[in-house]
């Protein structure tokens, strides 16, 4: 099969062909229909997050299953599948107790499959990682069974890889790890895939307002078609940004900002614009070693919250089928986020690359 590979983060991708092994106990081969381009996959590509190498990139798929392992139900044969790029132990703590996206003994960390291996190869013999055990930039994967979470009929491929993580992510924030009542007043900072994401998120909950903020006027004009009741068009001048953030919040500010970049400077920026008894999610991911800072005096006698929250606190196996489902209600139009579709070929995914570099977009989705 072919793949995009990158020898060692901060080098440009090469497609080149891989072997792939049959499935084993326990795991499924998908034929993969649909990836997204994210942010993390950047991180990687750029050099900010230093991961193993040779590796296959991609974390956002959804794809058909071809084969599946011996002791897998043969019935899965023929259907599309969601990736989750965290698949569980389901034997640790954190997954006994419901918690999954924080599951300490997940090989996708280690970028290989339960048993220690990698299911792919060059011709050579060399090993070559799939990245976080899915490699979706490709055109087929093994995976984990608890890895591949089949879709509700009606779903497209390119709605089932963005449930596989941006969507888990920015809606999940809002539902399940900050848990936004109806009525609350929110911002988000950053309108990608996952802010986006977190606009919808933040519709679905019955906030009062929602305030969408980014410097790319045609991302605010999205996010108002999403859900968003305002939009605040992010200059220079931070602090008139911030005061038009707080006006349009009202109420002396926004119950919950999701800061969806991963900055310090807007990390800060989120942490300065809660009222007393505001909470600041943060769900943009950093390069590794970025520190922000805020004064402690009026965070501490405000009452202010900071959540980190991880892929929206997602239990796959039973939040990717709900988002699936509320997206076929009309109530997640998770296909408005997809804005370019693209070959498995080296020049169109480095040019994803740098439209995300330049703030471009929403999502590309590489149809292999």
């Amino acid at each position: 099969m072919r793949a995009a590979v990158i020898e060692r983060p901060g080098e440009a991708l090469r497609v080149e062909d891989l072997s792939i092994d049959e499935p084993r106990a326990g795991e499924v081969r998908v034929r993969m229909l649909a990836s997204g381009v994210c942010h993390s996959d950047l991180h990687v590509r750029d050099g900010d997050w230093v991961r193993p190498g040779p590796i296959v990139l991609g974390h956002e798929g959804a794809g058909v299953v071809q084969a599946v392992g011996p002791d897998v139900d043969p019935g899965l044969v023929g259907r599309l599948v969601a990736l989750t790029w965290f698949y569980p132990c389901l034997r640790c703590r954190a997954c006994q107790t419901g918690r999954q996206w924080a599951c300490a003994d997940s090989g996708s960390l280690r970028h290989r499959l339960a048993d220690g291996r990698t299911p792919l190869k060059r011709a050579d013999g060399t090993d070559v990682l799939p990245y976080l055990a899915i490699g979706t930039f490709s055109e087929a994967a093994v995976v984990p069974l608890e890895a591949a979470i089949p879709m509700p009929d009606g779903i497209s491929p390119d709605v089932a890889a963005l449930i596989g993580c941006c969507v888990a992510t920015g809606v999940g924030a809002v539902v399940k790890t900050a848990a936004v009542p109806v009525g609350a007043s929110v911002a988000v900072i950053g309108l990608g895939g996952v802010g986006l994401s977190v606009v919808m998120g933040a519709a679905l909950a019955g906030a009062s307002r929602i305030v969408a903020v980014d410097r790319v006027a045609s991302k605010l004009d999205l996010a108002m078609e999403l859900g968003a009741t305002h939009g605040v068009l992010a200059a220079d001048d931070v602090g008139a940004a911030m005061a038009a953030v707080t006006e349009a919040a009202g109420g002396g500010g926004p119950d919950f900002v999701f800061e969806a970049i991963g900055l310090a400077a807007t990390i800060d920026q989120a942490v300065a614009l809660l009222p007393p008894g505001g909470t600041a999610v943060l769900v943009g991911l950093t390069p590794f070693g970025v520190r922000a800072s805020f004064e402690v005096f009026p965070f501490v006698d405000g009452s202010r919250r900071i959540l980190g929250s991880n892929y929206g606190w997602a239990v796959a196996a039973v939040d990717f089928p709900r988002y699936a489902e509320l997206h076929l209600a009309g109530r997640l139009p998770i296909d408005r986020l997809v804005d370019r579709r693209i070959a498995l070929d080296d020049a169109e995914l480095e040019e994803a690359f740098a439209r995300m570099r330049r703030g471009e977009g929403v999502r590309t989705i590489i149809v292999p």
